[in-house]
């Protein structure tokens, strides 16, 4: 089997089971944070629908410099916005998902200001900062969810809402 058939069918399922937590979340507490320094439920359902674009410059490049990142995003009004964003990131990223393995087994390496921080397979680095980085928002915004008692859906398993 290819990379790119196991990373498919990762990225499928991590994708899906994502937008089912951001079709949660209720228009009337995108302010709300659980604490001071936390981001409020906006802002990290605003960073999951951003994070499918990472793939876009990890598939399509050899490095990236964090130097040149843009901004962080300013917070999306709404449910609709956000499954929007989401939505359009994902589908971006997929359609460049179709790589050779050679491709996938290529170096890729994140720097800052020029100065290598890490090399790896490119593979590896689309897990790590496309599925991991989404798996570990989408916990932490389920938690937003069920402290605002919002019915968490079925992530790997049932959830005490559905099971």
């Amino acid at each position: 089997m290819a990379i790119k058939d196991t990373l498919l069918a990762e990225y499928d399922h991590e994708v899906a089971t994502t937008r089912r937590l951001l079709d949660r979340i209720p228009d009337t507490q995108l302010g709300w944070k659980p604490h001071e320094k936390s981001m409020s439920l906006a802002g990290i359902a605003t960073h999951l629908a951003n994070i499918p674009n990472w793939g876009v410059m990890i598939l399509d490049g050899p490095s990236f410099d964090l130097a040149g990142a843009p901004p962080n995003l300013a917070e999306r009004g709404s449910r609709e916005e956000i499954l929007s964003a989401f939505d359009e990131s994902t589908r971006e990223t997929r359609a460049r998902m179709h790589k050779s393995d050679e491709e996938y087994l290529a170096q890729w390496k994140l720097t800052r200001g020029g100065q290598e921080m890490f090399t790896m397979p490119r593979s590896a680095a689309f897990r790590t900062f496309v599925l991991y980085h989404l798996v570990h928002h989408r916990g932490q915004l389920s938690v937003y969810l069920r402290l605002n008692d919002v019915p968490v859906p079925a992530i790997y398993g049932p959830s005490a809402d559905e099971g």
